[in-house]
């Protein structure tokens, strides 16, 4: 996955929870038929309700980070560890990622700084370890773009596609902690759920559509929100490869006013620099 869909999935994964409509099946929540669910504390009516109030409400947010690739044909799998940075400004919102440390499969985990940081026009990666710098531009000049908004261009957010869209693309389920998962893309992701699944959460599922523009990218995404913050606290994305990502929110803060500092950084002179402009729509259409 390229530096920029690393830093899209992350965002999406922060804002996915506000991206539900409910399509069910036998034993699971259903909306699709037309039929409304009772209006109770854990109705999916009433989850989707208060994650769109606390998301749409979200002026900042930190929080630490962990991001386990898993890639099961080759039996490997990566972990990194760091925290997550956003805030709105008066004239534009910020968004940092700093990775601090990998674990490769059984390795020992080693110190391995890495951070990213989009201003709303440049997506800056330095990483610490090759002595690197990669500063990709995202958006136009005069048109900066907030990270959710960079979000939704590579996965829908509510807020920027209508929820009949949304109906297309995805069958979107509330899990039951009993469910018992069988298709072939559901087994894989089922591995240690019993052991891992958050008893304080809801898991809902989103499962894309044959037909959907996602299909090549995606067959499934599962995602944990917590039942008293109303935030998405874990989140699991199968490839059509069968790669797995898998990222956890721990200790959020909402709305705790970020210094603007924390989005500043220093480029070290000996650090190589890879500057990547923004495609043309004419070179884009070539």
């Amino acid at each position: 996955m390229s530096t920029d869909k690393n830093i899209v999935m992350i965002i999406f994964l922060l804002l996915s929870a506000t991206a539900c409509s409910i399509q069910g099946n036998t034993g699971i929540a259903n909306l699709s038929d037309g039929q409304s669910q009772e209006k109770d504390a854990n109705s999916v009516d009433t989850i989707l309700t208060r994650l769109k109030q606390k998301t749409t409400n979200i002026i900042s947010y930190q929080s630490e980070l962990e991001y386990k690739f898993k890639q099961p044909l080759l039996e490997s799998q990566t972990l990194r560890k760091g925290a997550l940075y956003y805030q709105k400004f008066d004239d534009k919102s910020m968004l940092r990622v700093n990775f601090q440390t990998l674990k490769q499969d059984d390795e020992k985990e080693q110190k391995y700084p890495e951070h990213f940081i989009f201003d709303g026009i440049w997506l800056t990666r330095i990483d610490y370890q090759v002595k690197k710098t990669e500063r990709r531009q995202l958006t136009e000049p005069n048109k900066p773009a907030d990270p959710f908004e960079l979000a939704s261009r590579e996965f829908p957010i509510i807020g920027f596609t209508k929820i009949e869209e949304l109906k297309k693309q995805f069958e979107i389920n509330l899990v039951q902690p009993v469910q018992t998962l069988t298709s072939s893309a559901d087994s894989t992701q089922a591995e240690g759920y019993e052991k891992d699944e958050p008893k304080t959460s809801f898991h809902l599922h989103l499962k894309i559509k044959p037909d959907s523009i996602y299909k090549d990218d995606y067959t499934s995404i599962d995602f944990w929100v917590d039942k008293k913050s109303d935030l998405p606290v874990k989140i699991i994305a199968i490839t059509t490869e069968d790669d797995i990502y898998e990222i956890k929110f721990l200790k959020p803060a909402v709305n705790k006013k970020i210094d603007e500092k924390i989005f500043k950084f220093d480029i070290p002179q000996n650090f190589t620099m890879e500057i990547i402009p923004l495609k043309s729509k004419e070179s884009e259409e070539k």
